[in-house]
């Protein structure tokens, strides 16, 4: 096995880290990999804050209610970033509005995420632990205030990193069987049925946050997350809008 394929495969969330600092050079080597993240028609959307200021960081817990956050020793918020284009659309005199599109949004969205991923690969190739924090997404407008975004930015996700300082059991996943399918969309006659087995098993799995307590079953962690959905979450296309991009919705009389 390959040590790129050995790394993923042995892919866990660290929640905790150790006092030792993260080397320069494997700082440096981490964004490298970001730099190198493949972009949509190479027009590289997507940027990352690296924040080093504590009260940013004390903030940001607050918003994704993670008190660990506040204790990675290197943060990264990945952001959607077609500001540096319609500046450069701007020093041109050009009347374009691409860089404000909702396809100019979503090719940065995925730029961010696959950016995430690669440093989170290379750090874990490195030996160090990571962590991703979907959760800032919890209050959109108070991530956008804290870290200064102008218009046509927009935060993505977190990456937390250092030198773990525990060694969780690898989160159980569903079965590919489940997940890949040939030419064409396909769901069995009943998931509760073809995900017993999941279930049972995420039923005994013991995560590093509770050692006590056993985690619920898969499917019912889907009822809980998505029978209440945050509320905040229910926003984006608003918070997209307000921060410059055009979402089309009323074009052709879509709502």
């Amino acid at each position: 096995m390959s040590g790129v394929l050995a790394t993923q495969l042995s892919h866990r969330t660290i929640r905790e880290f150790t006092k030792e600092s993260v080397s320069s050079a494997d700082f440096e080597a981490v964004i490298e990999a970001a730099r190198a993240t493949a972009s949509s028609r190479i027009l590289q959307h997507a940027s990352l804050i690296h924040v080093t200021d504590q009260r940013v960081k004390d903030e940001l817990s607050k918003v994704a209610m993670q008190g660990y956050l506040a204790r990675v020793p290197e943060l990264l918020i990945f952001i959607v970033d077609t500001n540096r284009s319609q500046k450069i659309l701007d020093e041109l005199g050009s009347s374009g509005r691409g860089a404000r599109t909702y396809d100019a949004f979503t090719e940065g969205f995925t730029d961010a995420c696959l950016m995430a991923q690669n440093s989170v690969l290379a750090a874990e190739s490195l030996g160090l632990g990571t962590v991703f924090f979907g959760s800032i997404l919890n209050d959109v407008p108070k991530v956008i205030e804290l870290l200064h975004l102008p218009k046509l930015t927009f935060p993505v996700l977190g990456v937390g990193f250092g030198h773990p300082a525990q060694k969780p059991q690898l989160k159980p996943r569903m079965s590919m069987e489940l997940r890949v399918m040939e030419n064409a969309y396909e769901a069995p006659e009943s998931w509760l049925d073809s995900l017993r087995s999941y279930d049972e098993e995420m039923s005994t799995y013991y995560d590093m946050r509770d050692m006590n307590n056993r985690v619920d079953s898969f499917t019912h962690q889907v009822r809980e997350r998505l029978e209440n959905p945050h509320p905040m979450r229910g926003r984006y296309a608003r918070f997209i809008h307000s921060q410059g991009w055009d979402l089309d919705l009323h074009e052709h009389g879509n709502v």
